[in-house]
Parts: structure tokens; sequence; C-alpha cells
């Protein structure tokens, strides 16, 4: 796994995104190549929780399989993998968007999510604040449209959404802020992965 280095980060604009990855697919790729484009950003960093509190642990492919998959399925591309979740025993959001952006103050990072990740933010850890941490872009994927935006936290910060074709520019928007990208969607998933091939 390549070390991500502090000094050189400065200016760099940085998209995260976060998940169980079990296991990484083409989906998590596609995502991460729409956001490098739709976004200018410098590279991606997909940050592989060891645990989900809000699932099972049941259903888990090893931490150690799962990092491997993803390292397979990155190469060559600007993506790589932080570990800050099983480095620091955490597993909130909230706390290793924190962290984060704490360790690498020179760089400007947006968080990524998926659409059917924002239905459900409001379970989340201190969700409120991580909307005052950094910028959010939010994907479409398939059934979510509607309800993204009448989800509690679609609902919420609805008048803080940022609308523009210039999406990179959100990372000049007084916080909190987000953005929705609508793209074709990838049917890919990783619970489908699971079920035929694990």
């Amino acid at each position: 796994m390549k070390k991500i280095g502090i000094n050189n980060k400065r200016n760099m604009k940085i998209g995260l995104l976060g998940g169980s990855f079990n296991p990484a697919h083409k989906g998590h790729l596609y995502i991460s190549k729409i956001a490098l484009r739709q976004l200018n950003l410098n590279e991606i960093w997909w940050i592989i929780t060891p645990q989900n509190p809000l699932k099972s642990s049941t259903t888990y492919i090893t931490y150690n399989k799962r990092i491997k998959l993803a390292e397979n399925l990155i190469k060559g591309n600007k993506i790589r993998i932080n570990p800050v979740e099983n480095n620091q025993n955490n597993y909130y959001t909230a706390n290793t968007l924190n962290i984060i952006a704490k360790k690498y103050s020179a760089a400007k990072f947006i968080w990524l999510m998926g659409a059917d990740n924002l239905t459900q933010l409001n379970k989340w850890y201190r969700w409120k604040y991580i909307f005052n941490i950094m910028p959010i872009a939010v994907f479409d994927r398939e059934n979510y449209s509607y309800s993204t935006f009448n989800s509690i936290s679609g609902k919420r910060y609805f008048s803080k959404l940022y609308r523009t074709k210039s999406s990179e520019s959100i990372f000049k928007k007084k916080l909190p802020s987000w953005t929705f990208l609508h793209i074709k969607k990838n049917p890919l998933s990783s619970s489908k992965i699971r079920k035929y091939s694990f």
C-alpha cells in the first residue's frame, strides 16, 4: 500500500470515498473516475472501514482481503487507500473526516457518497457535524433520486445544495455545502457480488 505523504498535499483537491468495500468493485471505481473528472480532483482516497457501525460483521470478508482486492482494482488510477480507520481503531465517519482534515490541513477535501447513504445519514454518528467538516458530493443511485431530497438530511440541508455545472467550484463555498451529481447509474453492489462470488 502506498504511503500518503503530508508535505506534497498542499493545495491538492482530494475526494474521500468511504465504506466497507466488501468487496471493492467496478462501481466504486466508476464513481471515483467521475469524481476525478467532474470535481477536477487530483486524487481519490478510499477509506476502507474495518467495521461499519450500522452493519453486521457476519457478512464481512476479512479486512486484509478487502484491502488486497481494492489495491488490485485501483492499479493505474489516481486512487489511494487510506487506512486511517484501521490505524485509529475508529469506525465513525465524523471522527475520520476530522482526523484527515486536521492532519492534511494544506489540502482541500470533499466527501463522496452515494444517494442511498444520504437517505440514512441521519442515523450516522454526529451526522450534522459531517456537513461542517468539508463539502459533500452525492452521486445519484438507482431508485434513490426522489428519496434523497425527501430524506431527513436532504430536507435539512436543501438550502445548502450547490446547483451548478461547475461542481469543482464547491470548494469555494462556505460550509455546509453539498452537490448532487446526476450520473448514469451503475447497478453493481457489494452485496450482489458477495452472493455470487464469496
